[in-house]
């Protein structure tokens, strides 16, 4: 059976839309993401095959609805999870402070 990440060929799902002269990454945060998985792979954190499985496991609604990066933001969230580097309790109150400290920063 066929995951939401394997629709090459399917009908339905529209056209690929494409920007002319596309940025590798249209944010800093991509590039972070990008750098992450890759330290991930220079520490054995992620084989290949599990790397691509942390992104198969996604909602398949959120697969279809967000940009690419996010699926690998999702990776390495889903790799630090399993290799017992933070939960996702410590991760969400990690997002938490952030949030916290930016809200006051902008008061």
């Amino acid at each position: 059976m066929n995951g939401i990440h394997d629709v090459g060929g399917e009908h339905g799902f529209g056209a690929v839309t494409t920007e002319a002269n596309e940025p590798v990454f249209h944010g800093q945060w991509e590039r972070d993401v990008f750098s992450v998985i890759g330290i991930y792979f220079a520490a054995g954190l992620c084989p290949l095959d599990e790397f691509r499985h942390s992104i198969e496991v996604m909602d398949p609604a959120e697969y279809l609805s967000t940009p690419y990066y996010v699926h690998w933001l999702r990776a390495a969230e889903n790799l630090a999870f399993w290799n017992g580097l933070f939960t996702p309790e410590e991760l969400q109150a990690r997002i938490e402070e952030i949030e916290a400290h930016e809200k006051r920063e902008s008061a």
